[in-house]
């Protein structure tokens, strides 16, 4: 693909995710929850960080099953604490395990898809960027996304990070308009 996205480069897992998934509008509570915890891992880190260490995330964390993580103690925190193929910080363990148990009650009274697509207004945002220059690291939607995330117990999830999660979960679309893909997710957000 000529044209795609110049921050994927050539490592062909960034090259695959940035074709197959970034800024795909997914609707799905826990995928989204799953994308929320990794982007909150990022904080400090380098995407490709992540996702070359996702599959260890999935296993370690229950497959992101937000109900099974929101049983997790002490004793299980300090099991993932000790896993090699994951990002190893306290904070960002216990700020997924308490996102677990927060993500249930939002599920409950709102849905979690449906809240944290109301930032949006339900719909991705189709912005139309000629070059990386232009594209926004946070937003007034983002601020929003994030303020009301750690108003209800979240944490790492500062308006950078919900920014990049809106991208990765497709509430924007900020493949460069030259980029094929952005062409494919506008259509992909119509359906």
């Amino acid at each position: 693909m000529t044209d795609r996205c110049p921050w994927c480069g050539t490592d062909p897992v960034y090259v695959a995710y940035h074709d197959r998934e970034w800024g795909v509008p997914e609707h799905d509570p826990r995928a989204l929850w799953e994308k929320l915890v990794l982007d909150g891992f990022q904080a400090g880190l380098s995407w490709i960080t992540i996702l070359r260490k996702r599959d260890a995330f999935r296993i370690e964390f229950d497959g992101f099953d937000p109900a099974r993580v929101a049983l997790w103690d002490e004793a299980r925190v300090a099991r993932a604490l000790q896993n090699p193929g994951i990002v190893r910080h306290r904070g960002k363990i216990e700020a997924t395990v308490r996102g677990a148990r927060l993500f249930g009650r939002i599920e409950a009274e709102d849905g979690f898809a449906p809240w944290l697509w109301s930032f949006v207004g339900g719909a991705p945002v189709q912005n139309s960027w000629p070059d990386m220059a232009e594209v926004p690291t946070e937003t007034d939607e983002s601020r929003a996304m994030s303020k009301a995330l750690q108003a209800r117990g979240f944490g790492f999830c500062g308006p950078v990070i919900t920014y990049a999660f809106m991208q990765a979960t497709g509430m924007v679309n900020d493949h460069l308009a030259t980029c094929p893909r952005h062409a494919e997710v506008r259509a992909l957000s119509a359906a």
